[in-house]
């Protein structure tokens, strides 16, 4: 049942980054580049500062050295393949597309950094080689991303309508598996205690405020930075954790996926509100 899940979980991703490629121009990924202070602060935020708002956590907390762990992954495991679809209408889709496109060809070397200083934390040998997370962005994100970029400029009417039902369609499979793997594997949340929960959640709240805080004058960017910050490439986090002592990987996931989820869909919420009162009272001090 799990690896029947996990395999859909994978696939579904997998036709969702096609999906969010056949919607996207290849003019869209200069944006950032046009935009160098963005881009600095956009990678600043989600590679800096954010693990080491983690590295500051698992310092002061009393936690074990398993959650400790854990916790550092995710901080270093950046790169948000699935920020088109948390974001839906929010941020510049030039923006959104051109940062997860940079900061997944960034985590091929950042991320061997990290775990190299996380081994040299945890005192172990835990080591990552570039080629291997090369290939295993290759195979999960940027094969499937291209193709459906080439799909785009070959079709690109038929790309743009397609990727929209795609997305809708793999984001519902993807959501599905999510919960089943969830409640299959519910009664190993209770190893991570209300603890490590909340620890968990403190990190993704700062995330938000980091991403929130450095992603400048434009709302949507603030907004998109902020999901970006708190959006964790799973692949990679598994990859990661593969590498270092503690819970299991399964137990990681579904924490992460709850904790998100209880950060970021009340974060989006409070960003729609005060999106639509900017357009209300930009309609009315605009009127007769």
């Amino acid at each position: 049942m799990t690896e029947t899940l996990t395999l859909l979980l994978k696939l579904s991703v997998g036709v969702l980054i096609l999906a969010i490629g056949m919607g996207a121009t290849f003019a869209d990924l200069g944006y950032l580049w046009r935009r160098p202070r963005l881009l600095l602060r956009s990678l600043l935020a989600m590679y800096v500062l954010v693990p080491l708002a983690a590295f500051l956590l698992v310092a002061f907390l009393p936690l074990s050295p398993g959650l400790k762990a854990a916790l550092l992954v995710f901080a270093v495991s950046a790169g948000a393949p699935l920020l088109p679809r948390k974001l839906g209408a929010f941020g510049s889709e030039a923006y959104v597309f051109s940062l997860l496109v940079i900061s997944s060809a960034l985590a091929i070397v950042m991320v061997p950094a990290w775990v190299g200083l996380l081994g040299r934390h945890f005192d172990v040998a835990a080591q990552i080689a570039p080629s291997t997370v090369a290939v295993a962005l290759g195979k999960a994100f940027l094969l499937p991303l291209a193709l459906g970029m080439a799909l785009r400029a070959i079709f690109p009417r038929l790309g743009v309508r397609l990727s929209e039902r795609l997305i809708a369609g793999a984001g519902v499979v993807l959501g599905v598996c999510a919960l089943l793997l969830l409640a299959t594997h519910a009664e190993l949340l209770t190893s991570i205690r209300w603890q490590g929960m909340a620890t968990l959640v403190t990190l993704l709240l700062l995330a938000l405020a980091i991403g929130h805080a450095l992603g400048g004058p434009s709302p949507d960017d603030r907004t998109a930075l902020a999901v970006a910050c708190a959006t964790r490439h799973l692949g990679i986090a598994l990859l990661v954790a593969a590498s270092f002592p503690g819970p299991r990987t399964t137990v990681v996931v579904a924490a992460y996926v709850l904790a998100s989820a209880a950060v970021t869909l009340p974060y989006l919420k409070w960003r729609r509100k005060a999106s639509a009162a900017a357009s209300a009272r930009q309609a009315a001090s605009s009127g007769p």
